[in-house]
């Protein structure tokens, strides 16, 4: 005869195999570890290279190789991200707009900074360039795609300048260095360090990204995770985020120290770092959740409208084909390691 096991066995054994199977799956998915952590970083004087400087993540990743991949600007980062080159990248708001509208399979985690004077027009000083009306006719060049870009866009806009009354030159940092050098440019929007560079070989600084974000137009740098990768490791995503906060601690607290540490990776002198320092805002993981920033779950903050208003822009400036909806762009935050701080 055939044994029956009662229904009410059999359901509540199988809702005691279903649970334990979810508890270790959540088990493993919060304890999994990557052989590898790549980071894609860029040359700026924030809390990000002030980690890589002291070494941070390293220390918080004992027998995880940590490989800090170097990127020129934020579009090259984006094409990283998309061949699957990189886990955590660095990217200014027009990129990461323009990165968000296009689909790329990245969450927005952390907001490293808010960009002031650390991005200038800078021009030479035999130029005779006083104001932005004066650059009609001129060579001023800039990483297109940038928040350099966008800037200089801006302050193009603000001072009632036609952009096509303006050569405009799409170069990569250090090639703006040698074009300026040889005489190609009058000159260029950019960030630190080549920012300092520029000034020490006799250029001027016209205007910044501080003056323009008291006008409306603010850029940023924040980072950025594949989503697969935050999926499969999110104890990993929260735990850089700590080094990032240690950093930035770090950075706040001992300046002197941290110029010093810096002026390396910026291949300027500790005074100059320290000054490049003092040039944008660096934010905490404390900050992170408040509503100016990236929020809560549930709660998205007004960052979500700035790339989506940065995303605005470009389609105008037809940089980007189109811009999607405000709720695409507060999908793309991933805040959920600061839900327990609100």
């Amino acid at each position: 005869m055939r044994f029956r096991i009662p229904l009410i066995t059999l359901t509540a054994g199988v809702l005691v195999a279903t649970a334990f199977t979810f508890l270790v799956g959540c088990k493993s998915k919060a304890t999994a570890k990557p052989a590898e952590i790549r980071i894609g970083f860029q040359v700026s004087p924030n809390g990000e290279l002030l980690a890589k400087a002291l070494g941070l993540a390293e220390q918080k990743f004992p027998g995880i190789k940590v490989s800090w991949k170097q990127f020129d600007s934020g579009r090259d980062v984006n094409t990283a991200i998309a061949a699957g080159g990189i886990d955590f990248g660095l990217v200014g708001t027009p990129p990461g707009a323009a990165g968000v509208a296009r689909g790329l399979p990245y969450q927005v985690y952390y907001f490293h900074d808010i960009i002031g004077t650390s991005e200038a027009l800078v021009v030479k000083t035999k130029a005779n360039i006083k104001s932005i009306q004066d650059l009609k006719g001129k060579k001023i060049a800039t990483t297109f795609g940038s928040t350099s870009h966008f800037s200089l866009l801006s302050a193009l806009r603000l001072g009632g300048v036609n952009p096509a009354d303006v050569t405009l030159l799409d170069l990569q940092q250090p090639d703006l260095i040698a074009a300026w050098q040889r005489g190609d440019i009058d000159g260029g929007y950019v960030w630190q360090p080549t920012q300092a560079k520029l000034v020490n070989a006799g250029g001027v600084v016209i205007t910044d990204s501080g003056k323009l974000a008291d006008q409306g137009a603010v850029t940023g740098e924040f980072g950025v995770v594949r989503t697969a990768f935050a999926s499969q490791y999110p104890q990993i995503v929260a735990d850089y985020i700590s080094v990032l906060d240690q950093a930035v601690r770090k950075y706040r607290s001992d300046p002197q120290a941290s110029a010093q540490a810096l002026s390396k990776e910026l291949g300027l002198s500790p005074a100059d770092s320290l000054k490049a320092m003092t040039e944008i805002i660096v934010l905490d993981a404390s900050q992170q959740a408040d509503p100016k920033y990236l929020g809560t779950p549930g709660k998205p903050g007004a960052f979500a409208q700035l790339l989506k208003d940065t995303a605005d822009f470009l389609v105008v400036q037809k940089s980007l084909q189109s811009a999607p909806a405000l709720a695409t762009f507060q999908q793309a935050i991933y805040n959920t390691p600061y839900a327990a701080n609100k």
